[in-house]
């Protein structure tokens, strides 16, 4: 499996933040190679829980893709041999906006679990791609087969400041194609 690696440097395990390694549908031909920048109000780097907290306007970018929350955190282990630290998981929290170029996926709360390659979406989930618009409680894009699904469950068992929003179920429009008679 694939592992994203990051040198830490001043801090800059921040870095580190945002989805290596993302091309799902949301988020087709993604560059996962691309440097990754952020910029936030505040980091914290937690050496003994091996975890970096990012909070305050954060905003991470990578090849046009751009995420955008209230918080991040990030866990993290040291790589073999020094070559600096693998991430594993990237959780995101407070009106979280991933976009790239006309797609737009939003929710309450993000997890990106970097081992299994799943980006996973909760409460007040939306996902749009031009005038097309998919809403729910929950996304999950899977990052190797490319397959987005969109259900009306938040996940986590109502978990404080995750709801559905859609009441259990999934709503949708798409545009067809204009004719000319």
């Amino acid at each position: 499996m694939k592992r994203s690696r990051i040198l830490l440097s001043t801090g800059a395990l921040g870095a580190a933040l945002l989805y290596a390694g993302a091309g799902a549908q949301v988020l087709k031909n993604h560059d996962s190679n691309a440097p990754v920048n952020f910029t936030a109000d505040r980091i914290e780097v937690q050496d003994r829980a091996d975890r970096v907290v990012v909070s305050g306007n954060v905003e991470v970018t990578q090849a046009g893709m751009k995420l955008n929350a209230a918080r991040m955190t990030v866990a993290y282990r040291n790589g073999a041999g020094g070559s600096g630290v693998e991430v594993d998981r990237i959780d995101a929290s407070g009106n979280v906006v991933v976009t790239k170029g006309n797609e737009t996926a939003r929710g309450n709360v993000a997890i990106y679990d970097l081992n299994s390659r799943l980006i996973t979406m909760l409460g007040n989930v939306t996902l749009t791609q031009g005038a097309n618009r998919l809403t729910g409680g929950r996304l999950v894009i899977d990052l190797t087969s490319g397959r987005s699904t969109v259900d009306g469950r938040a996940a986590g068992g109502g978990a404080p400041g995750v709801s559905g929003g859609s009441g259990g179920r999934v709503s949708g429009t798409f545009t067809v194609p204009q004719r000319k008679n």
